[in-house]
């Protein structure tokens, strides 16, 4: 009888659970049905969407890219770091190698250094290189100038801009002659009208661009020559660049082909104030006469009083120094003399190797003069700059006029002399 009774109860149970569960069915049925159809046209695109971007091409992810070819850089640079300095060293001007190292360190370390970093193995960018720039277009030199070559690197990307806007006629190489020559640029004709924006001009892609490129054996006259240096001698003109050599290939080219005249042109440069060797007073070069008076004179021409060495015979000195806060003028007294068209003998394999219009101009040169030109020794070439677009300090190029140790500052001292 009890369990009777308890059958009798759970199937009494279970008959209520059933009746409950079909009225919940037939009141959420609707609205259950209702939000599934409403979803299947979402579904249906989202698949849809799939299917149409696994059938299309993948795009070309500009920024990726970029961002993992400076990776690759910063870190192959990295690498050569510790080689460069132990190689370049060794190089027949090792006092040129002491004044970069120091030079490019100080730059980075008190943050005056400007994209593109970091400035080792380059002509560095500074602080106040938009106002050295102004403070060149003052100089009356290149107001009478017609053509103005100047070099591609990003410092002096404000000269270029000023030749253009300025009516004059630009030319400046293809970066380490690599893919050419040079190119001319002028604002305003037929090939560059002047609706267009002279600022898409100054970079090396805008003058392959934009630009109309010359032979070697065009008729063009060079009245000024603007160039980017590492560090400069304010006695004696002495340069130092960035270790590669294309300043004095490009004014040996020129001059010997007759486009300019090596003793009458003038070569200004534009620089920070602490890129100019002050004595040794202040850094960098404070440090570098210490450690030079440590180490003892070397046999390179370097003494207590300066860290320059003898330049080589093909080395191309500076006449006018332009910073953002001064313009210096070398004293015809001290100035190194410059010298004229290519030194064969002094140009390494490598780098012949290297520039294919050097090997055309050697060539059509024996074929002129019927002999064979001399080789100059071997040599290894120096590693390429990286770019690493998070540097400190943020990029800009240029920005504001800085003094020595990157604190504001507006041009003064105009015309010293030292």
């Amino acid at each position: 009888l009890v369990v009777s009774v308890v059958i009798s109860m759970m199937h009494h149970q279970l008959t209520v659970a059933f009746a409950a569960a079909a009225v919940a069915a037939i009141f959420l049925l609707p609205i259950t049905s209702s939000a599934f159809t409403a979803s299947l046209p979402r579904s249906r695109s989202r698949l849809s969407s799939r299917l149409a971007d696994a059938s299309s091409p993948p795009s070309f992810d500009e920024k990726a890219f970029e961002t993992d070819r400076l990776a690759k850089d910063a870190q192959a640079m990295n690498e050569m770091s510790e080689v460069a300095t132990q190689e370049f060293a060794k190089l027949r001007t090792p006092w040129k190698w002491r004044i970069r190292k120091a030079v490019w360190d100080y730059l980075e370390e008190k943050n005056i250094a400007q994209f593109p970093r970091p400035v080792h193995h380059r002509i560095p960018n500074f602080m106040g290189a938009d106002e050295a720039a102004e403070n060149l277009a003052s100089l009356p030199e290149f107001q009478a100038a017609n053509m103005v070559k100047v070099n591609p690197d990003t410092p002096q990307r404000r000269v270029r801009h000023l030749v253009l806007e300025n009516d004059k006629t630009l030319l400046t190489p293809q970066p380490r002659l690599r893919t050419g020559f040079f190119q001319t640029l002028k604002h305003g004709t037929d090939a560059i009208p002047s609706h267009t924006p002279i600022e898409s001009l100054t970079s090396s892609k805008g003058a392959a661009k934009y630009g109309t490129p010359i032979t070697l054996y065009e008729k063009y006259t060079v009245d000024l020559v603007v160039v980017g240096s590492t560090a400069v001698c304010p006695k004696t003109g002495a340069r130092v660049g960035k270790g590669e050599g294309f300043a004095e290939l490009e004014w040996g080219i020129l001059s010997q082909q007759g486009n300019l005249d090596a003793s009458k042109v003038l070569v200004v440069t534009t620089v920070h104030d602490s890129q100019v060797f002050d004595g040794g007073v202040e850094e960098p070069w404070k440090s570098l006469m210490e450690q030079q008076e440590k180490d003892g004179v070397d046999d390179d021409g370097t003494n207590s009083q300066t860290p320059f060495g003898s330049l080589t015979q093909h080395d191309v000195p500076v006449d006018i120094i332009v910073t953002p806060t001064q313009i210096i003028r070398v004293p015809d007294e001290t100035k190194l003399p410059k010298p004229s068209g290519v030194y064969w003998d002094l140009l390494s394999p490598q780098k012949l190797a290297q520039i294919r219009v050097l090997q055309e101009l050697k060539k059509r040169t024996e074929e002129n003069l019927g002999e064979s030109l001399p080789s100059g020794p071997d040599e290894v070439l120096p590693p390429t700059a990286s770019r690493n677009r998070k540097g400190r300090g943020g990029g800009g190029r240029g920005g504001r006029g800085r003094g020595r140790g990157g604190g504001r500052g507006r041009s003064s001292g105009r015309g010293r002399s030292m």
